[in-house]
């Protein structure tokens, strides 16, 4: 999958997650991550956070440590 292509949907969950309370959002965004990508998609998006993470929403970033590395 193109980088920008998962730029984009990790933000489109991030911006529902925005209308909730915060803590709440930043569970969301991990737990949809977790639960919906496979290990290839969240190996791609820790590769991108890696080198800059330029494009992620700060909702993203911050669930960030809640998401869980691919083996």
């Amino acid at each position: 999958m193109s980088p920008d292509k998962l730029v984009y949907m990790a933000n489109q969950i991030a911006r529902f997650m925005e209308t909730k309370p915060h803590a709440e959002g930043v569970a969301g965004v991990a737990s949809h991550i977790n639960d919906f990508w496979e290990p290839r998609m969240r190996k791609q998006f820790f590769e991108i956070l890696e080198t800059g993470g330029d494009g992620f929403r700060p909702l993203v970033r911050e669930a960030a440590g809640q998401i869980r590395r691919p083996a």
